[in-house]
């Protein structure tokens, strides 16, 4: 049990009071994103066929939940860990055009996540994914659309000021961007969580760009599934998050793969059976449209307006009795 006690931590809202803002945040954020991105709403599947290749495997190494189903013998079933290819292939079967895109709420579960102020075995977050064309897959593309991002949280925390005027954080007021192997090259001696805690803690908020490919050093910064984000135009929002004295990552995004980088990352990650599979297919023919997407935490958001100093406190699920027991202890109450 990895836990972090804020020294003389106060969460200035009751629960009952905690519950009302969350629905507050939740209700008010996917209105102002949706418009604000040109995004529909759509239903999503909480589990997938396996042999569909839709499901995600994030770094690779995470066991995504399966079970099978009476009615469909023969077939594994797998809660899914994320929407990143469903929601490309939604658009393509919907019909959607350059410059519409669609969110959803996509609930998942992580039976390996080590348990901590941050991370849950439950996952909840607003998947987006939107339509553009061949030229837009560029970083200025990426970059405009994490500064719209970046304006719609910040326009949340005045939002939230208005109600809950004494729990609301203060944010930074711009984000600045920077490329994995600029950290690395800035913190040569650094682990990759040390380098993303000393350049958010300096800046305030970051957004950390080019995450999957392998740095000068050998090693990539952090884990990328080869099949979803170009690894050349993706990267994580993170905000300075003082009560853990951290980083608080917000969103994972990018532009996704076309044709070409999707056949050189399957072949970087050593995963070139993939091309078989009915999604990895219809890409590499070109039958897909050119997106960009990605999730943006729904309890992460509500953690960091709030200032909470455990996810625990914004979410309902399930926590080893210990650490609920010293949360509480604490004045952090756990859902």
């Amino acid at each position: 049990m990895a836990l972090i006690i804020p020294k003389g931590y106060d969460p200035r809202l009751s629960v009952r009071e905690t519950q009302e803002a969350i629905k507050y945040i939740r209700d008010t954020f996917q209105k102002e994103f949706g418009k604000e991105m040109n995004l529909e709403r759509i239903s999503a599947p909480l589990f997938v066929e396996k042999s569909s290749g839709l499901n995600d495997n994030l770094n690779g190494i995470e066991r995504p939940v399966a079970f099978d189903l009476l009615g469909i013998p023969g077939e594994t079933i797998e809660v899914v860990q994320s929407l990143a290819k469903w929601k490309r292939m939604a658009l393509y079967e919907y019909g959607f055009l350059p410059g519409e895109g669609l969110y959803t709420n996509m609930n998942a579960i992580r039976r390996d996540e080590e348990m901590d102020n941050l991370h849950s075995c439950y996952v909840d977050q607003w998947d987006w994914e939107k339509v553009i064309t061949k030229e837009e897959r560029n970083e200025e593309t990426l970059k405009e659309t994490v500064r719209t991002i970046f304006k719609i949280i910040k326009h949340m925390e005045h939002e939230v000021w208005y109600k809950y005027p004494n729990a609301v954080k203060k944010l930074p007021e711009d984000i600045t961007f920077i490329t994995s192997q600029e950290l690395e090259d800035r913190f040569p001696d650094k682990a990759p969580k040390e380098r993303e805690n000393l350049i958010t803690k300096e800046y305030g908020c970051v957004f950390l760009m080019k995450i999957g490919e392998k740095l000068s050093n050998g090693e990539p910064h952090d884990g990328r599934a080869p099949d979803y984000d170009d690894w050349q135009l993706n990267g994580d929002i993170l905000f300075w998050f003082e009560n853990l004295n951290c980083a608080l990552e917000i969103s994972s995004m990018g532009i996704r793969v076309d044709e070409k980088s999707l056949a050189e990352q399957l072949v970087k990650a050593g995963c070139e059976d993939r091309k078989s599979l009915p999604y990895h297919r219809m890409l590499l023919n070109g039958e897909l449209p050119y997106t960009i997407g990605g999730g943006i935490g729904q309890s992460r958001l509500c953690m960091l307006l709030l200032d909470r100093a455990h996810v625990g406190e914004v979410q309902a699920s399930i926590w080893p009795s210990e650490m609920r027991k010293e949360c509480r202890e604490h004045k952090i109450f756990l859902l």
